[in-house]
């Protein structure tokens, strides 16, 4: 039987009812996969319900004109719940349709998943695009027999759960194409007026933070993208989409110190001309480097500090001192490079003395903000392990699973989350704060005091859009 064109629908599905969950740039694994798809000659559609208010019903009447044959639904831990639900309503619609459900929390619980949602067909276990690809290839020759042949999946064949094999992980990066971005409403995901494009120039992570769920989702081996097929995406974002700013969401952007600085010459040579920020590790970033990042037009970076207390981030299994926190702090700032720090509260372990360790970190090392989470255990991290092994109560709610909900009881620290960190940003987005970012006049800072702004006014009852908030 001849080919047909298949049409592939990719679902970001509605979020679920109270829980935080907010988009400041357009979904890149889907661009990705819609990319990929489109080289190869089907048919896609791409709704991001949660900027577009897009509801159930709403999902149901949209893809009624598209009639899909393969819906591909994300979804991280917090969302698992909206995607069944997504799941659930577009099956009553189109029974014939493939669905495909993927994303970190169902390659970690494929069996589990498909055991208990009927509504869900197919599991893609890692990375997305290759898979999705021949599974297309596979509903275009009308034999969905043919599953067991596509590695990376979780299937049911003949009431039984089956599993192919991993899929190898994508090793020459620069063969895919530029991620999708035309199928998403860029408008919804600006910042005070501000587009923010992501851009991912290397995927892996040799790191074992016991936190995190990246060496899994992408390998450990760390995969570069040459610096000039990252430059020549950067150009082409620039030119197509006109964003204000770039955003690199690699793990560790500055873990192949050769390979950063040849990506920051070729920024230069280019002249491309727009801000950017990145991630990265206090052990991997170095003064030179840093120099030559705010050379090209680096303005943020973030460093994932977890923690004030060493005590924490050995058990964190974080690899990096207090000291190392503190170095790089003060070396990103004398480059002239803002400073966003992210800590965790309530690792298993965690007393007030270490809260407070922690606290004294932020106030001595003054960073330009502050992304302050509380542990949570999701399934597939070691973290999720320790919990279970020290017999702690721990919340079946995946929605709760938000990094901003206590979902474990820790017994060596009594919290209230909310209430902590309310005080928190009340204090550390003073009106002093407020003025030093706005003198600063850089893109980000602009950002950073726009948003304490914000809470600032929220804080004393005064009405945010006099200001021109978001």
């Amino acid at each position: 039987m001849a080919k047909k064109r298949v049409k592939v629908a990719l679902v970001n599905p509605p979020p679920p009812l109270g829980a935080f969950v907010h988009y400041q740039s357009p979904l890149i694994g889907i661009a990705y996969i819609a990319a990929v798809l489109e080289k190869h000659g089907c048919d896609v559609t791409v709704l991001d319900c949660p900027p577009l208010n897009i509801t159930y019903e709403d999902l149901k009447r949209k893809l009624a004109s598209f009639q899909p044959d393969i819906v591909g639904i994300t979804s991280v831990t917090v969302t698992f719940s909206s995607a069944v639900q997504a799941a659930r309503a577009i099956k009553e619609t189109f029974p014939r349709a493939l669905i495909v459900v993927g994303g970190p929390h169902v390659t970690v619980l494929d069996e589990q998943v498909l055991n208990e949602h009927p509504e869900i067909d197919v599991v893609v276990r890692g990375e997305g695009e290759q898979t999705m690809l021949e599974l297309a290839d596979t509903a275009s020759t009308h034999n969905l027999k043919n599953l067991q042949r596509v590695d990376g999946i979780t299937f049911r064949k003949n009431g039984n759960i089956t599993r192919t094999k991993d899929r190898d992980f994508i090793q020459n990066l620069d063969e895919l194409p530029h991620p999708a971005y035309k199928h998403f409403p860029l408008n919804k995901y600006k910042l005070y007026g501000k587009l923010i494009l992501p851009i991912i120039t290397s995927r892996g992570c040799a790191f074992n933070c016991s936190f995190c769920l990246a060496p899994r989702m992408a390998g450990k081996a760390f995969r570069p993208r040459s610096p000039k097929n990252v430059v020549d995406e950067l150009e082409w974002l620039r030119d197509e989409h006109k964003p204000d700013a770039f955003t690199f969401h690699d793990e560790t952007f500055t873990f192949d110190k050769k390979r950063v600085l040849a990506i920051c010459e070729e920024i230069k040579n280019r002249n491309i001309n727009v801000p950017w920020d990145c991630s990265t590790r206090s052990d991997q970033i170095s003064v030179d480097v840093l120099a030559k990042m705010r050379d090209a037009n680096c303005q943020l970076a973030s460093f994932g500090v977890e923690s004030g207390s060493q005590k924490i981030l050995n058990a964190m299994k974080k690899g990096t001192t207090v000291e190392q926190n503190e170095r790089a702090i003060k070396w990103t700032k004398d480059a002239g490079i803002s400073v966003t720090i992210s800590v965790i509260i309530g690792y298993p372990g965690e007393t007030k003395d270490t809260l407070q360790q922690t606290l004294d970190f932020i106030r001595r090392t003054e960073p330009d903000d502050v992304h302050m989470s509380l542990a949570t255990p999701y399934p597939g991290i070691e973290l999720y392990d320790i919990v279970k092994d020290m017999g702690l109560k721990m919340c079946d709610d995946w929605s709760r699973c938000d990094m901003q909900m206590q979902v474990f009881e820790n017994p060596s620290l009594t919290l209230n989350f909310r209430e902590m960190r309310k005080k928190f940003y009340n204090h550390f987005y003073s009106p002093a704060y407020i003025l030093r970012q706005w003198a600063k006049r850089d893109f980000y800072s602009q950002i950073m005091a726009r948003a304490a702004l914000n809470q600032f006014l929220w804080r004393i009852k005064l009405p945010r859009w006099i200001f021109g908030a978001r």
